[in-house]
């Protein structure tokens, strides 16, 4: 019963803020990058953050924040991650972390992750991003983008998403 409750809360916020969300600087040169991950699909975080080395950035410009639905019982040191459970039931986000991060203005927010995702979905919906990059069969009034490409091939995944950045401008 409280599932369905979050869910539906979810749901709720997910379309407030596609209603408040400003364009404006949607057309800026891409100098931040920020991806959204689902850990149960995808885990070579190094990947991206050499993928942003080859679009020019350097690492301190590439942020990643992770979803897992439960921790492990084995400790963490890592912060950028986020779980169901941080999810109040009406749908809010307690992880001051998660929050710095969807505040954050991205020249470019990437949800590497398959389908429709209430939670990541959720959190694309509150981000900040200027311009957000989605794939394969996710909730297309999120994203600026979709591409369909598989994301377990990385070299596809970086040469489709180089070749729409310079075609929108993001890269030379």
């Amino acid at each position: 019963m409280l599932k369905k409750v979050k869910h539906h809360s979810l749901k709720k916020h997910t379309e407030k803020n596609l209603t408040e969300r400003d364009i404006s600087q949607r057309n800026t040169s891409l100098k931040y990058l920020g991806f959204l991950v689902d850990e149960a699909f995808f885990d070579d975080f190094e990947m991206l953050y050499e993928f942003g080395r080859e679009l020019g950035l350097q690492r301190k410009d590439v942020k990643l924040f992770t979803f897992v639905e439960t921790r492990r019982k084995i400790p963490s040191l890592r912060q950028n991650q986020i779980t169901n459970k941080e999810f109040t039931w009406r749908g809010e986000i307690h992880n001051q972390n998660a929050q710095e991060f969807l505040d954050f203005p991205f020249d470019v927010l990437i949800g590497f992750y398959k389908e429709k995702h209430r939670f990541l979905s959720a959190m694309v919906a509150q981000s900040k991003a200027k311009f957000k990059v989605g794939f394969n069969d996710a909730d297309e009034r999120l994203f600026d983008l979709l591409i369909t490409v598989d994301l377990q091939q990385p070299e596809v995944f970086k040469s489709e998403v180089k070749k729409y950045l310079k075609i929108f401008k993001k890269i030379d």
